[in-house]
């Protein structure tokens, strides 16, 4: 029963969701996920900026 139940999610998921509805979900969460992932880089590089360049005053 184990090795059905991911097969029978995947049907369930088929039959109930459109598949432009399935993309757009991915899409919507892979510009999120982005967004996320620029503002923490720019966040780590100005706090790295400022640890080199404003500990010494």
């Amino acid at each position: 029963m184990k090795k059905y139940l991911p097969l029978s999610l995947v049907v369930l998921l088929m039959t109930t969701l459109t598949s432009c509805s399935a993309i757009e979900g991915i899409f919507k969460a892979g510009v999120w996920s982005g967004v996320i992932l620029v503002v923490i880089v720019l966040a780590l590089i100005i706090w790295v900026i400022s640890k080199i360049f404003g500990g010494r005053g």
